[in-house]
């Protein structure tokens, strides 16, 4: 198939859209599929020898948000793809739904950003709600412009016909359990040796740092006695989330643990060594439409603690594959990853079973079920235009 990926995100940003679009592309070219990209600028000219096109951008909280510029319909035109694929759609991805229907090119759009539950976070009360309202509206807008949107998990999949959404269907992640896995432990042994010189049990946090993530709910977890946290990730709450661990261990009640890590972006291999620090993945966000940091904590043999809320709900196994707490109720992260600190054994099982359940998602094969929601929309379309012609 020829298929053209009109993305939000892209390289050099690095993100849960830039990690699905890139793995995608990867799968598409090894298949034998024509991909080309359209992205926001800066972006690489090609990628997995596919060729990239770029828009002119804006900053956006220091995010690149790419214009809805003519280039779009111009790589459409100039292509012609069998579908066209949107990744998180909210501006330039609006532009390319209202240009393949104009073409009468098939569509994909791929749910991923929980836009409206962010504006809502960033201005809570009246302002707020009313944000968040005409969130949905331009989302409804915006997706019901396509032959077919993709959620990643039951609970968006659900909020998303909560609010008029038409023609949905789940399309999960792939997660690669060759690059994340359990032995990485082993070769980082010297550095989690110094990071825990007294037997701290090694807990982390794997993600952006920005206000959605709800990161305030990780003093709890670096007072629990006998952890050291560990924070892997960048992002505009940088300073503010160090500052706001290290005074919540310093003012913890005993004798204080040991200050907080935190060790910047990481990607590829430096990433998979991160997690190979840990003793415990912890999951903060309540708004995640999926949350790909736990499948890579359970590829790499980690027990996830995370909130009963969005995501995390078809990722861990309670009881299982790791622990899932009620976000509203003060403490329970804390004692949720308390009880983890206190029994490796548990740690161990779950940490093994984590591995277990991912270890056939393979991005191969969640490629191969995005080309057949592919499919899906191209039969769509072509029964819709039959039905206006007649």
């Amino acid at each position: 198939m020829r298929i053209v990926v009109v993305t939000e995100s892209f390289l050099p940003t690095l993100n849960g859209v830039t990690t699905s679009v890139c793995r995608v592309v990867e799968c598409l070219a090894a298949e034998g599929h024509r991909a080309s990209v359209v992205a926001p600028r800066p972006a690489p000219s090609e990628h997995a020898g596919m060729p990239v096109h770029t828009v002119p951008t804006v900053p956006v909280r220091a995010f690149p948000t790419g214009l809805p510029s003519g280039a779009v319909r111009d790589v459409l035109e100039e292509v012609a793809p069998d579908v066209v694929h949107v990744a998180s759609p909210f501006v330039l991805g609006a532009r390319a739904l209202r240009e393949a229907e104009r073409l009468g090119i098939p569509s994909v759009a791929v749910y991923q950003t929980d836009m409206p539950s962010y504006l809502a976070q960033h201005a809570p009360g009246p302002v707020g709600s009313g944000a968040a309202q005409a969130a949905w509206r331009w989302v409804r807008r915006v997706h019901g412009l396509a032959d077919l949107t993709l959620a990643p998990s039951r609970h968006t999949m659900a909020e998303l016909a909560a609010h008029g959404v038409p023609r949905t269907a789940r399309w999960g992640r792939g997660v690669d359990a060759d690059l994340f896995r359990p032995d990485r432990r082993d070769a980082v042994a010297p550095h989690r040796r110094e990071l825990a010189p007294d037997g701290e049990v090694l807990v982390g946090y794997v993600g952006r740092l920005a206000p959605e993530k709800e990161l305030h709910r990780l003093v709890e977890v670096a007072r629990v006695p006998g952890v050291r946290l560990v924070v892997v990730g960048d992002g505009p709450d940088r300073a503010r989330t160090a500052a706001l661990l290290a005074e919540a261990v310093a003012d913890g009640p005993g004798r204080a643990n040991r200050p907080p890590v935190l060790l910047g972006a990481r990607s590829g291999e430096s990433l998979a060594e991160a997690y190979g620090l840990l003793d415990v993945f912890v999951h903060t966000g309540t708004r995640e439409t999926f949350g790909q940091t736990l499948q890579e904590a359970h590829a790499s043999g980690l027990p996830v603690v995370a909130p009963a809320r969005g995501g995390p709900l078809d990722l861990v196994d309670d009881g299982r594959t790791g622990l899932l707490v009620d976000p509203d109720r003060p403490g329970a992260l804390a004692g949720a990853v308390a009880t983890l600190v206190a029994d490796p054994a548990l740690r161990d099982r779950m940490g093994r079973a984590g591995r277990v359940a991912v270890e056939g998602r393979t991005w191969a094969g969640v490629t191969a079920e995005l080309v057949r929601h592919y499919e899906t929309a191209v039969a769509g379309r072509r029964a819709r235009s039959g039905r206006r012609a007649a």
